[in-house]
C-alpha cells in the first residue's frame, strides 16, 4: 500500500481571466497532519476546493489512494473515504450533542429508519455516538442542545459528525474561524486526540498559525495561486521567502503596531 493517500498533479483553475491556482503539485502522507497557508488571494481555499471536489480543475489530476477521483464530484468522493467539514453543517439544533452525532452515524449506515422503533434500541448506533462525543471532548455536553454549544463546541460537533462518517481522509477548511482565543487551544487538543488514533489523515487550511504550526507533520505555502514552499514547522518557519511574503507579513505588522 502506497504512502501517499493524496496527490495533486500540476492543478491549474482559471475564472475567465483570472488563474486562481497555478500548476500546484502536493502530495500527503498517510496518516498525517498537513496543512495549507498562504496570505489571502493565495490561492489555497480555491486550491482545497479542487482537492474536495467542489470545483473542477482546468488542467490536471487529483488522486485518491491512487485513483484518479478529478471527475469525481464531492458526494462520490465521500463515498470513497474522504469527508470535508462543510459537507455535513447541517446541526440540528433542537436536538442533543449525542442525536446530532448518532443520526449522522445511522445516515451512513445500512440500516433503515424504523418510525415505529424507539431510539434506545440503537444500541450500536448510540455507542460509537459517544464514543465519538468522547474523542472531540464534548461528553460532559452529550446530552445538551446543539443550539446551546459556545461557537467553538458546534465546530467541535461538527468534527464530531464528520468522523461519523469514518472517512480515511478528513479535509478541515478553517476549523478555528470564529472561535474566540481562548477556544482554540481546546480544538488544537481535540485534532491531537483524532490523529492520534493513528487511523486519519488530516489536510488543513488555517489562518490561526499556532493551530498549524502545533499540529502539522507538512506544510505547504502558497502565494499568489502557486507553490512557494513546503515543509515541516521547523523549516516553514525559519525560510526566508515564506517570513517575507507570509509569516513576516504577520509578525512584522504586529510589531509595528506594538512599535507604535
Amino acid at each position: 500500500m502506497s504512502d501517499i493517500i493524496l496527490e495533486a498533479r500540476n492543478l491549474r483553475k482559471q475564472f475567465g481571466g483570472l488563474v486562481a491556482v497555478d500548476d500546484v503539485s502536493l502530495s500527503v502522507q498517510r496518516g498525517s497532519v498537513h496543512s495549507i497557508i498562504g496570505p489571502n488571494g493565495a490561492g489555497k481555499t480555491t486550491f482545497f476546493n479542487l482537492l474536495s471536489g467542489r470545483y473542477k480543475p482546468s488542467t490536471g489530476q487529483v488522486l485518491f489512494k491512487g485513483e484518479d477521483i478529478t471527475a469525481l464530484p464531492t458526494h462520490r468522493r465521500a463515498l470513497k473515504g474522504m469527508g470535508r467539514s462543510f459537507q455535513i453543517t447541517n446541526i440540528f439544533p433542537n436536538l442533543t450533542v449525542l442525536e446530532n452525532v448518532r443520526i449522522a452515524i445511522q445516515a451512513q449506515s445500512r440500516v433503515n429508519f424504523n418510525v415505529f422503533r424507539r431510539a434506545e434500541t440503537y444500541d450500536e448506533f448510540i455507542t460509537r455516538a459517544m464514543e465519538i462525543v468522547t474523542l472531540v471532548g464534548l461528553e460532559r455536553e452529550a446530552l445538551q442542545l446543539a443550539n446551546t454549544l459556545p461557537h467553538g463546541g458546534k465546530r467541535k460537533l461538527e468534527l464530531g459528525i464528520i468522523l461519523a462518517g469514518d472517512p480515511e481522509l478528513m479535509l478541515l477548511d478553517e476549523p478555528t474561524a470564529g472561535m474566540a482565543s481562548e477556544q482554540v487551544p481546546e480544538l488544537l487538543a481535540t485534532i491531537q486526540r483524532v490523529r492520534e488514533q493513528g487511523n486519519k489523515t488530516i489536510v488543513l487550511v488555517e489562518h490561526n498559525m499556532s493551530v498549524v504550526m502545533g499540529v502539522s507533520d507538512r506544510i505547504t505555502v502558497m502565494n499568489l495561486g502557486r507553490w512557494l514552499a513546503e515543509g515541516t514547522s521547523a523549516e516553514i518557519s525559519k525560510d526566508p521567502t515564506v517570513q517575507r511574503v507570509y509569516l513576516g507579513e504577520l509578525y512584522g505588522s504586529a510589531e509595528e503596531t506594538a512599535g507604535g
